[in-house]
């Protein structure tokens, strides 16, 4: 069975426009042209369907993902069980849309509707299986430093604020859509801030993040992902309910 047909399988009642790549037309209040999202607080799918059955339906994910979306400490894919519904939403739109570009996911989604996108990205907000080891990263003392201090502290001198500014002082993320940056692989870390950087990959505007990236040089981007993949989450860490002050930039959709 494809990785189509598998997304398919029990698509809640919708009406799929195929006049176009990508166009959807949805009963969902949740429009194509909008920057947010607010999805259930306790981040459960709606449909009422048992977890075994939706585990099954969205098999397709967990094929690269893992089991429940926890992936693995190596390699580019990253986790998404237990990141806000808010986030992984805005994330499926921009591979549909065209702002990311990772073709398998953008062939997956490309013409399902965003009320399938949101309960995915429901479900995947609720898993929260535990986080693998760190990864031990070969980091010089002096880089190791520099990555601790750019996360914690930013650099004012390049205007980059600290990690902990936007994704919250425990790196876990914050409610509804700030991903967390903890338990995520360094070669993931270094291609999204990369692709960032270059310009491949894109948000909805103003990308906060690009902004960010492009200020780094590529030791500073070296230093900041060693050093994340190499610190422990700690037992049942989640995101914040959110975040105790306002961001130091304008971010579009606030899921980056």
């Amino acid at each position: 069975m494809g990785l189509v047909a598998l997304l398919l399988i029990a698509l809640p009642a919708v009406a799929l426009d195929r006049s176009g790549p990508g166009i959807a037309a949805t009963a969902s209040t949740a429009s194509r042209g909008s920057a947010a999202v607010n999805p259930a607080t306790d981040g459960s799918a709606s449909t009422g369907e048992s977890a075994d059955a939706l585990s099954r339906r969205f098999a397709a994910c967990t094929s690269c993902h893992g089991p429940q979306g926890r992936a693995s400490p190596e390699g580019y894919l990253p986790r998404i069980a237990g990141k806000p519904a808010g986030y992984l939403y805005n994330q499926l739109r921009q591979f549909r849309e065209g702002r990311r570009a990772v073709p398998a996911m953008t062939w997956m989604v490309d013409r399902l509707p965003d009320a399938y996108l949101l309960e995915m990205a429901q479900y995947f907000a609720a898993q929260h299986p535990p986080y693998p080891r760190p990864q031990t990263v070969s980091l010089d003392a002096a880089s190791r430093e520099r990555g601790r201090l750019l996360v914690m502290s930013g650099d004012a001198s390049r205007s980059v604020p600290a990690c902990i500014a936007c994704h919250d002082k425990g790196l876990l993320g914050a409610q509804p859509a700030i991903p967390g940056l903890l338990g995520l692989p360094q070669d993931y870390l270094n291609a999204q801030l990369g692709a960032w950087r270059e310009g491949v990959r894109n948000a909805i505007a103003p990308d906060c993040m690009a902004t960010i990236a492009k200020r780094l040089a590529p030791q500073d981007i070296a230093a900041i992902t060693g050093w994340l993949a190499s610190q422990p989450v700690p037992a049942g860490g989640r995101a914040a309910a959110a975040l105790p002050a306002a961001m130091p930039l304008d971010c579009g959709g606030l899921g980056q």
